[in-house]
């Protein structure tokens, strides 16, 4: 083919739109990143003014973001804190994995049976309003001071939020999917793969994010008596020792892992999730 005609060819073709950025999700990026430096922002003047016109506090009990940020710099160095940090870890995704395995079959299982759920809800129900943290003491005797009565804790504190959200979120799929589905000609084993299970899933995933976030909760609290590693156990080796900042900065480094997670499963429910919208654009 000739140059004029590619020529000609090409100039027929509809030109194709450039990308364009999404300046809505930019804004969002830009109010959250600004949301987080004015809380450090925040956190630093308060500091600062404290230890030299306000006088609330004692300076050592109020120390600045970079206090903070080179006792973290230090443990660093010293690999205290990564081994610290693997320890948490470990015991918190042993725990989950546990507690969603329990909470999201068992909870699947009580949605579709009526007999199941007159025989386990008043069991479970009489268990749920009781604070985990009342269980430890019975968790170390019963587990012992290893691993064990940790990822024991964490598993039951985990498995209620879990459970509960995938029974709802099974129990109250919307009739008018079921009666279409059947109209349709899906057998039951269908249904619930179909119709059901998607109408359910975003309870629970809601379910797993703040079975995790109860995880870290309780995770403190366990290594805070029987433990010789973890972030619970760097706080409270810091409150012995009057260590402010290594106890920030424990409970920071808390936060921003516990953070990043939620930020994971919020990034798996929107794959998941494609088709649903939002009631605020």
């Amino acid at each position: 083919m000739s140059d004029p005609a590619v020529a000609v060819l090409l100039a027929d073709e509809p030109a194709r739109p450039m990308p364009r950025l999404d300046t809505k999700k930019l804004g969002v990026v830009a109010l959250r990143t600004v949301s987080i430096l004015l809380f450090f922002a925040i956190w630093a003047g308060f500091s600062f003014a404290n230890a030299r016109y306000l006088k609330f506090f004692n300076p050592i009990l109020m120390p600045s973001p970079l206090d903070v940020l080179r006792t973290g710099i230090e443990l660093t160095k010293s690999g205290e804190l990564q081994s610290d940090i693997l320890a948490s870890l470990s015991r918190v995704l042993q725990g989950f994995v546990i507690a969603a395995f329990l909470g999201v079959s068992l909870g699947m299982a009580v949605g579709r049976s009526p007999f199941l759920e007159s025989l386990l809800d008043p069991m479970l129900e009489l268990l749920r309003p009781i604070p985990p943290l009342a269980f430890l003491p019975m968790m170390v005797l019963w587990f012992g001071i290893g691993e064990a009565s940790k990822i024991a804790f964490i598993a039951y504190a985990a498995f209620f939020p879990i459970f509960t959200t995938t029974l709802e979120g099974i129990k109250y799929v919307d009739p008018l999917l079921l009666r279409a589905a059947a109209s349709l000609g899906a057998n039951r084993r269908d249904m619930f793969r179909y119709v059901v299970l998607p109408a359910a899933m975003p309870g629970i995933i809601t379910g797993l994010r703040l079975g995790f976030g109860l995880s870290f909760f309780v995770i403190v609290a366990a290594e805070f008596i029987a433990a010789d590693s973890g972030l619970g156990y760097l706080i409270n080796d810091a409150r012995t020792f009057f260590l402010v900042s290594q106890m920030l900065l424990g409970a920071a480094v808390i936060g921003l892992i516990g953070f990043t997670f939620n930020r994971l499963l919020r990034i798996l429910e929107a794959r998941l999730l494609r088709w649903r919208k939002t009631a605020w654009n």
